[in-house]
């Protein structure tokens, strides 16, 4: 272990994948801790699973906005300081708000809020890879996943809180400590990080520059983004996990307790299952996979997700053991996918429109997903495993997307080579 590439990496790192990458789990436990709770606390609270799915889409619809205007104010103010900034206004301010939740309305303004979200992932995302060393982006991207499984091994301690205090006040407690622990991230990540190269140059070029004329480039960076095959089977793979991870979300916790009556003391078991299951993969197997070229892996993954989702819908009432298999599957295929999609968009984007590149990505992503939390929370209504049919279908289009975007890029090289 002591030579493993993953402990290699971490020890190497410097400058702000270093600042990015140690200061992650400060954002991850405490996010963790109380999300797999979300749903069924604002049921506890009196929301419908149509005003849950009505937040969702609402928080979406705001969210096209405040993606459009990221790549703007990104390069204006900088990645460092927008990134400082808005993860308080994103994580810290929505955290207090559901913390002091009493009815729908709530909800719904720390939805609102919360979505400016998109800025700061879009200022991180620059701050942790326009100075990066791109041959170690897949092991970076593999620290910040296993910066955010590190909480399933206290999980379990929420499961207990909520034994002793009841979910609603347990969840209310753990905002709150979201809420500090997400204030202290930004400032250290602040702190331990500087403006990148490419930011120092936007900042410059854009510092006399009305948001107009910022705006009235997009246009031409948008010509260029749809003649770029590789980087559209990208955004196709991107927008597939983002509507599934709006599904599972927002009803994962509402399946489990309401059809399949597992106690929600319990949910706490499956975050440690995952996290587990997630670090062995993390370090046994992902070394192994960034040696292959993406296809495969890929494409296998996504199919190991339609599985997982099958075990889900078709669990018998209390059984640990279907749901425990389902659990497992999701995250060795999680652990598979996630790094490489996240590698594949940083290699595929122009890195001299990085910024408004990603922004018109998210707008996109955004649109088509934003009605889905509605769409999901009228499946459920009707039968609470219909949204995880969707996902099935969903899974499908992944894993066929991700085989295309393989063949495509296999091909580009083999034109390639001959030439170099």
């Amino acid at each position: 272990m002591k030579n493993h590439s993953l402990i290699t990496t971490l020890k190497s790192l410097t400058g702000n994948p270093r600042g990015c990458v140690y200061t992650e789990p400060l954002w991850g436990i405490p996010f963790n801790l109380y999300a797999p709770y979300i749903s069924i606390y604002m049921v506890a609270i009196g929301l419908s699973d149509k005003q849950i799915g009505l937040i969702v889409s609402i928080s979406w619809s705001f969210q096209i906005i405040l993606a459009l205007l990221s790549g703007v104010v990104t390069d204006k103010l900088g990645r460092r300081r927008t990134t400082l900034i808005f993860d308080i206004l994103a994580w810290s301010v929505p955290a207090l708000i559901s913390a002091l939740a009493q009815n729908f309305w709530y909800f719904v303004i720390a939805g609102v809020i919360n979505s400016v979200w998109q800025i700061t992932h879009n200022s991180w995302t620059c701050l942790l890879v326009e100075d990066a060393d791109q041959e170690q982006l897949v092991d970076i991207y593999t620290w910040i996943y296993i910066a955010n499984q590190l909480v399933g091994f206290i999980a379990p301690l929420a499961g207990l809180l909520i034994g002793w205090f009841k979910l609603v006040p347990t969840v209310r407690g753990l905002y709150i400590f979201a809420a500090i622990m997400f204030t202290v991230k930004a400032v250290v990540t602040y702190q331990m990080t500087e403006e990148t190269g490419r930011g120092k140059i936007r900042m410059h070029e854009t510092r006399h520059q009305s948001i107009t004329s910022v705006f009235s480039e997009y246009g031409s960076v948008l010509q260029n983004l749809l003649r770029t095959p590789q980087t559209l089977y990208t955004a196709g793979i991107m927008l597939v996990i983002s509507i599934s991870n709006v599904i599972t979300g927002s009803f994962w916790g509402i399946i489990v307790t309401e059809r399949l009556h597992i106690p929600a003391q319990n949910l706490a078991i499956f975050p440690f299952v995952k996290s587990a299951v997630m670090l062995f993969f993390f370090f046994m197997v992902i070394p192994y996979i960034r040696k292959m070229h993406f296809k495969l892996p890929m494409s296998i993954g996504f199919l190991g997700f339609v599985i997982s989702q099958l075990l889900l819908i078709t669990a018998p009432d209390r059984s640990y053991l279907f749901l425990v298999t389902s659990v497992f599957l999701e995250a060795c295929c999680f652990a598979a996918v996630s790094p490489l999609v996240d590698q594949m968009i940083a290699l595929t984007i122009n890195p001299q429109e990085r910024a408004r590149i990603q922004s018109i990505l998210y707008v996109g992503i955004i649109l088509i997903t934003s009605p889905f939390g509605w769409i999901a929370g009228n499946l459920s209504a009707l039968n609470k495993s219909l949204p995880f049919v969707l996902n099935i279908a969903l899974f499908c289009i992944g894993s066929l997307l991700a085989y295309m975007a393989g063949a495509a890029a296999q091909k580009r090289l083999a034109i390639e080579a001959p030439i170099a």
